[in-house]
């Protein structure tokens, strides 16, 4: 089954919402980068949300990039989206040690850290991005969005995310859901809302058990009523090519790309989102120097 999110809103206009299925992606993501339990657990949550957060923009061309950063033994995280939902990301160390909080549960705070921030930079093809940035409460990353939108852009919010792994370390199930409150919103609406988060329980096991996106948001608006907008694929996706690269290599300057050349010897660069390797010859180097 291919990947895809949905978004909707609720019968009575005070609740908008999004729901995904990110198992495809987020194991796309783990196989690139070589990602050990906790990071694919880390990696994998922050993936999706902001597939969904890139999702909700629908700025035609724009981007929205997630970048985690909390102390941990992963590093910084860091992902960006267009504005479909399509992902690709990176983090600093991929291979952390393997830490639960109790048998069967990752413990994906320690993972990440708390000592930091979560920054959001969104490209809405204007002259200066947006940037907003708050503190990490968990480093749980659901919760961390959850804060984000009430903090930097006063939005209550609620997201939940979850991967879950087998037994030789491969994605199960990931996905997450992500609602949020309108002006204007009545008390009973937050109370209901409430209610069907308790009720719903845990991402992975909705997942699990077979439930669609549309579902997930069913279980969790109950009896608000949910009006669907049609869904769209997202995947794991890298928009570097050999042009871009090209461009990248003509920034090191004349000399340094002079250097390079010289040495006589195949010059590789790796994307650092995807698995691709460009390999440039000296004679594709002097070709790049006389676009200088």
């Amino acid at each position: 089954m291919k990947d895809y999110l949905v978004r909707g809103m609720t019968m009575d206009g005070f609740v908008k919402c999004v729901a995904i299925r990110s198992t495809e992606l987020v194991t796309r993501g783990a196989k690139i980068h070589g990602t050990t339990r906790n990071a694919t657990a880390a990696f994998g949550r922050t993936l999706t949300a902001a597939s969904m957060m890139g999702n909700m923009q629908k700025v035609e061309n724009g981007s929205m990039t997630l970048q985690i950063r909390g102390g941990g033994p992963i590093g910084t995280i860091t992902v960006v989206s267009d504005a479909e939902g399509n992902v690709r990301g990176t983090m600093t160390e991929p291979k952390v040690p393997h830490e639960t909080k109790h048998p069967g549960k990752l413990d994906v705070g320690a993972t990440v850290g708390t000592d930091g921030t979560i920054t959001v930079i969104r490209d809405l093809q204007m002259k200066e991005p947006y940037i907003g940035s708050t503190p990490l409460i968990s480093g749980e990353i659901g919760d961390d969005v959850t804060a984000y939108f009430a903090q930097s852009e006063q939005t209550p919010t609620a997201c939940a995310l979850g991967v879950l792994l087998n037994g030789d370390e491969s994605v199960r199930v990931a996905g997450g859901y992500l609602v949020q409150l309108l002006p204007g919103a009545p008390d009973e609406i937050i109370d209901k809302l409430e209610e069907g988060i308790r009720r719903a329980g845990a991402v992975t096991k909705m997942l699990d058990e077979g439930m669609t996106p549309e579902d997930i948001l069913g279980q969790v608006c109950g009896d608000l009523g949910v009006l669907f907008f049609e869904p769209q694929e997202v995947e794991y996706k890298c928009y570097c090519s050999q042009e871009r690269v090209e461009s990248v290599l003509i920034s090191l300057g004349r000399k340094e790309l002079e250097e390079i050349r010289d040495e006589g010897k195949i010059f590789n660069v790796e994307c650092q989102f995807c698995d691709t390797v460009y390999e440039f010859s000296p004679a594709d180097i002097d070709e790049i120097l006389k676009k200088i």
